[in-house]
């Protein structure tokens, strides 16, 4: 469309927050030379636009969310959030000047508190309303259910303010709710009247609350012939789900005895986002005779419009069809986000963005090619909005300046600013001759201009800034993901080594978690990102329903340079009462926030769907950030022992100090001194070890063990085999990830003792033996890794750690088709049924000890029967 033309007058600025005002509550109304405006504070301003002075200020309780005049009885209604609807008499204004003549038009000193209990219509869960000459219409939210209420207005000789009650009432249930959606929460409905031609009794309150009159086979064909023959105005609503809902205002004056098959609500159409506008514009052109009607005179409008806030709009008319005429919708997209619209009854519409007001003109849209006799009527294919540039603006309103013939526009800035835009016809292109007096004036034009220019072009300049900076660091976290998650697990650019080692905190040892981030990319990891490091309980809760056994710690990176490492330490003390449950995991994982890119900024969330669409991969669920895993890693008892090295078999010297034991398990405790107890009482003599903590020391150790074919091992552990005896080479092979092993690479060791975290001591023998039963052809020569604890529970956790390597070789070995060497299949047979055997024996134990017959003689049998279960003579080949 053709450029309109508008000139910018600057009147007045209010109190702003800081970080400006958002939209959506902010209201403009204009009524002769008053401008009555709410900023989405607690304050209404009552503005004299002629003498360019504030006459009244008005302060209510808490956020004002809506406002409506009411010329008719010189009222004017004020939504006030959390408390209910105001009725304010304009006769106020005059009071109100009066108190302040002779202070220079101080405004502060004019402001008029208004109290909770004056409210007229109080109700916490209003969210919007409208008024229609005598009725207030209002629409409130109960327990995820739209309500909307009939109210019959206070007459202006009432000056009392007692609640009223609703007339009837309407339950309206769309698809989601705010509570359930945190996006839509900042969302307000929008509702608003239209009526036919026929019912002129309601046109003057239509046109002063954002109503609109529609023509006969329009308004017909939108809400049906019932509505049309019932002659009753229709309420519109348009809800933050997207849905647009019409309900007929006579089916709310009756009483209300429908039952819910019978409701009156009727959904016209639904956007999927927000709906922020509902207006109503005259798309075919009038005729000569019709040029000098109003814009709410007997033809009404021909087209409903609904805007919603992400820019998707749609249009509704009535177009001729073969015979009759039919209903014809057609979508647009708009540029977006949308704070707020306006049109008066014309064919154009205006719309503000956080860049620019833009003006949409559905007739002249419309090609010359498209305006031929069969298609007079249609809406146009495509819109074209024409800029006003006029950025920031979170509220309008169009008035008619009759003395001058020409619209005008009203508009609120998100910097507080009220400002007026004179708008002319593109079609006024002829020139006309200028005297001092107009020269005077498009002087001044030109010089708010320029200051308005000035101001768009800074606001434009920090938003592109912005966008640059988010985009370029955007550009470097998608380089980031990309290499880490193209599966080229040796050249990944950022590496993460993970160990165990101990260390001496407060005059004690504690077992600790070394985290390394290292950053070999050409990247410098800057704000934004974050290094998390997840302990899980035990590598068998590694699951997804387990998130809650994980305990989670952060460490925002400030920044990490090319080639730059950065290492993290975390103690793995147990909780006070319990034991270091191992095996568990160790997860690392970089973690980047898509807030911290786009700052502080109130448009932030705006901002951020600009840049990335509902749809984008690699987002987390909560859609703020993008995690990118690095390393995995099963923390066991092998990796946290602290060693004393030997010389082919167990050294006499005392072990490393261990760390101070924790409490011990009351049914273990319970069972060890019953068997110290029982062979004292017995005459036997036990000899102690060593001193251990409640009688440990004189119990037994348990011992299981593991052979491995020494032909696997030797293929296997190439690596580990090349100066050594295989029984060392397998020694260092279990080792190999504890920190305290180096001093076994400069001895033939074949055996070693050591001490798990909790104080208990543990020994690990290798020697070579030979199998004979299992094949033919002769004895297989094996390795034999021999546990020995005391503790029980420290003997099954090496035991586990022991097994899970070799299951990682067996797999390794596996993936190279070697094939194993010939069994008795009648000697496993036979292993199997001794075994089974000892398993029905063991629970026939358990069954005897837990009725109680001969509990010492059972625990003895039972515990060698665990012996044999842990030592069976199978080989892993």
């Amino acid at each position: 469309m053709a450029q309109v033309g508008h000139r910018v007058d600057y009147l007045a600025g209010f109190c702003c927050p800081v970080g400006g005002l958002a939209a959506g509550k902010p209201r403009v109304l204009c009524h002769e030379n008053q401008i009555y405006l709410s900023n989405g504070t607690e304050f209404v301003y009552v503005y004299d636009q002629e003498g360019r002075l504030m006459k009244a200020v008005y302060r209510f309780p808490d956020q004002v969310w809506h406002v409506e005049l009411l010329p008719l009885h010189q009222q004017l209604y004020i939504l006030c959030a959390g408390v209910g609807i105001y009725c304010v008499s304009l006769d106020y204004q005059s009071r109100l000047a009066k108190r302040a003549d002779g202070e220079e038009n101080d405004c502060f000193s004019s402001v008029l508190p208004m109290g909770s209990d004056t409210c007229t219509f109080p109700d916490a869960t209003l969210c919007t309303f409208t008024l229609l000459n005598d009725v207030l219409v209002t629409l409130s939210q109960v327990q995820g259910k739209w309500c909307m209420n009939l109210h019959n207005l206070p007459g202006p000789e009432d000056r009392g303010n007692l609640p009223r009650q609703p007339i009837s009432h309407v339950d309206i249930t769309t698809s989601t709710n705010n509570d359930g959606d945190l996006s839509l929460a900042h969302f307000l409905p929008v509702l608003c009247c239209a009526s036919s031609p026929s019912a002129t009794d309601h046109k003057e309150g239509l046109r002063h609350s954002g109503g609109f009159v529609l023509e006969e086979p329009l308004f017909s064909l939108l809400f049906g012939v019932d509505a049309a023959m019932l002659d009753s105005p229709m309420i519109l609503c348009g809800f933050p789900d997207g849905q647009l809902c019409s309900v007929p205002l006579k089916a709310l004056s009756s009483p209300d005895n429908r039952s819910c098959e019978d409701s009156p609500v009727k959904i016209l159409h639904h956007l999927e986002e927000p709906v922020v506008f509902i207006g109503a514009l005259r798309t075919e052109r009038r005729s000569p005779e019709a040029e000098e009607l109003p814009a709410y005179g007997d033809l009404g409008c021909d087209c409903v419009v609904a805007l919603g806030h992400y820019g998707k709009m749609v249009a509704i008319k009535a177009a001729q069809g073969e015979e009759v005429k039919v209903p014809e919708l057609r979508e647009y997209c708009l540029q977006g986000p949308v704070l707020c619209a306006a049109c008066s009854g014309g064919s154009r519409m205006y719309y503000s963005t956080h860049s620019d007001i833009y003006a949409v003109d559905l007739d002249s849209n419309i090609p010359e090619a498209e305006k031929v006799e069969d298609t007079a009527g249609t809406l146009p294919s495509a819109l074209s909005p024409a800029s006003l540039s006029i950025c920031s603006v979170v509220a309008l309103s169009l008035s008619s300046r009759e003395s001058e013939g020409e619209s005008e526009l009203l508009a609120l800035s998100a910097k507080g600013r009220l400002m007026t835009c004179g708008l002319c016809s593109p079609d006024d292109t002829q020139p006309f001759k200028m005297n001092p007096d107009k020269a005077g004036q498009r002087i001044k034009e030109l010089l708010s201009g320029i200051g308005h220019v000035s101001e768009r072009v800074s606001s434009l300049k920090k938003v592109v800034d912005q966008k640059n900076r988010a985009l370029t660091c955007l550009n470097q976290v998608m380089n980031v993901s990309a290499a880490l998650l193209s599966g080229q697990s040796n050249q990944k650019p950022i590496t993460c080594t993970i160990t165990t080692h101990w260390s001496h905190i407060l005059v004690q040892d504690s077992l600790a978690v070394s985290c390394v981030l290292e950053n070999a990319s050409e990247c410098t990891l800057e704000r934004g990102w974050t290094f998390c490091v997840q302990l899980f309980a035990s590598s068998c809760d590694f699951e997804e329903d387990s998130s809650d056994s994980a305990t989670t710690y952060t460490f925002p990176i400030d920044q990490l340079l090319p080639g730059n490492k950065t290492e993290v330490t975390l103690p793995l003390g147990p909780a006070e009462g319990s034991k270091l449950e191992l095996p568990f995991m160790v997860s690392c994982s970089l973690y980047y926030s898509l807030r911290e890119i786009l700052g502080t900024v109130s448009e932030s969330t705006d901002l951020l769907d600009d840049l990335l669409s509902d749809d984008s991969t690699g987002l987390s669920p909560d859609r703020e950030g993008i995690c990118l895993p690095l390393k995995e890693v099963t923390i066991d008892l092998l990796q946290c022992l602290r060693l004393g090295a030997t010389n082919g078999s167990i050294s006499e010297a005392s072990p490393p100090a261990a760390a101070l034991p924790l409490p011990a398990d009351p049914l273990d405790t319970f069972l060890k001194l019953s068997q110290m107890q029982s062979e004292l009482e017995g005459g036997g003599e036990l000899v102690p070890r060593a001193l251990g903590p409640l009688g440990e020391a004189y119990l037994a150790p348990s011992v299981a063990s593991i052979k491995v074919s020494s032909e696997l091992l030797r293929t296997t552990l190439k690596d580990f085999c090349a100066d050594v005896s295989l029984c060392c080479a397998v020694l260092r092979w279990l080792l190999a990830e504890n920190a305290e092993a180096d001093a076994l690479q400069s001895q033939d060791a074949a055996a070693v003792r050591g001490l798990a975290p909790d104080g208990g001591e543990v020994q690990l023998n290798i020697r070579e033996v030979a199998v004979s039963d299992l094949n033919p052809a002769g004895p297989i020569q094996a390795v034999e890794i021999i546990i020995q604890s005391s503790p029980m529970e420290n003997m099954s956790q090496l035991h586990h750690a022991v097994v899970r390597r070799i299951q990682t070789l067996i797999l390794e070995q596996a993936a190279e088709d070697s094939s194993p060497p010939d069994i008795r299949v009648q000697y496993l047979h036979q292993i199997q049924a001794n075994h089974e055997v000892l398993l029905k024996e063991a629970q026939s134990l358990r069954d005897r000890l837990c009725l109680g017959n001969d509990p010492e003689a059972t625990v003895e049998k039972l515990l060698h029967v665990y012996q044999q279960l842990r030592n069976p003579s199978l080989v892993v080949l």
